[in-house]
């Protein structure tokens, strides 16, 4: 498969709605997480990545199934990497891309109009999600060191955070409420842990659940319901569902020793991905039905961020150091 075809992004509308009424009137009386459907990009080893789900069911990712539109490119992206991070009711897709210098740049979708956004001054800027009242979240490298600080872009304003002593943070999705942020960040020693940040700006860190030696939060919903992944040390990844601030329950896809949910909806709908025994991925819909049953982790530590404001647009950042969010 040429590297080209992989970063393709692909807009799908997964026709869930109709099975909403179904699970609405199944009144469980222990949570769990069920699959819906798996699906898969048409054709032959292909990667299968999804990224969000919105309230019409509506998955944006790098490949998807459903009911597909044509392939999302920006129209700047002269090496073939194009990636759709993040989408709103309104279809708004929020991505990057690549272009021939190695650069990296972020873009808004609309209506069939690309925006082209990158943040003030920044050398590389990721935009990670969109929500309903267009608040989206991100990361940044301000200067070409390499370490990337958090954004949140709300009313016209960036402001900026980083988890004390972090190599790098990210904010992978705010949601409509604007109660919480989530996403992860690497710490000295270069491990991965989730965390998130609070309406009144305080950050919650590290969310780790037991046995974690790397966690990502991706996403969340207005009840506050997160989902990620997380891999131990038997070099499994598992499905996280996370209840601020330290309830967790773990789901693997059967078979699978990688699972990884990445978004989720208000009704309880997730988009995710699950690794086959040859090594490709697959999507994969499922629902969340009454609450699953989450157990508590250890304390948390918790410190207040150390905000930073800007304006935004800029699209002139210069050179990217390299390092890519995970997906």
């Amino acid at each position: 498969m040429k590297p080209k075809q992989i970063f393709i992004s692909i807009l799908a509308v997964l026709f869930v709605f109709p099975l909403m009424g179904t699970f609405a009137q199944q009144a469980a009386n222990s949570g769990s997480i069920e699959v819906i459907t798996t699906f898969d990009y048409p054709g032959t080893g292909n990667l299968t990545l999804p990224q969000k789900i919105n309230e019409r069911g509506d998955i944006v990712g790098e490949f998807s199934d459903g009911s597909f539109s044509a392939p999302i490119v920006d129209p700047n992206d002269t090496v073939g990497f194009t990636e759709g991070r993040g989408i709103n009711n309104s279809r708004t897709v929020a991505g990057d891309y690549v272009i021939s210098d190695g650069t990296l740049h972020s873009f808004f979708l609309s209506g069939g109009t690309f925006t082209e956004y990158d943040v003030p001054g920044a050398v590389q800027t990721n935009l990670l999600s969109i929500n309903d009242p267009g608040d989206f979240t991100g990361g940044f490298d301000p200067d070409g060191s390499g370490i990337f600080q958090a954004f949140v872009g709300r009313g016209g304003t960036i402001t900026s955070f980083s988890v004390p002593g972090a190599l790098s943070t990210f904010a992978y999705e705010i949601n409509n409420s604007k109660q919480l942020v989530v996403g992860y960040y690497i710490d000295g020693s270069g491990i991965l842990h989730g965390y998130f940040r609070d309406a009144n700006g305080a950050l919650h860190f590290p969310i780790d659940p037991s046995g974690s030696t790397a966690t990502v939060l991706f996403g969340l919903n207005d009840k506050n319901w997160v989902v990620g992944r997380y891999a131990d040390s038997s070099g499994v990844t598992h499905g996280l569902f996370f209840v601020p601030p330290d309830s967790f329950f773990t789901f693997d896809y059967p078979g699978s020793t990688f699972t990884s949910l990445n978004g989720i909806n208000d009704q309880g709908f997730i988009c995710g991905r699950y690794v086959d025994a040859s090594g490709i991925a697959h999507g994969f819909l499922a629902r969340v039905t009454g609450t699953p049953p989450t157990k508590q982790a250890g304390p948390e530590m918790k410190a207040f961020d150390s905000r930073s404001l800007v304006t935004p647009l800029n699209p002139s950042p210069s050179a990217w150091g390299g390092a890519m969010p995970a997906r």
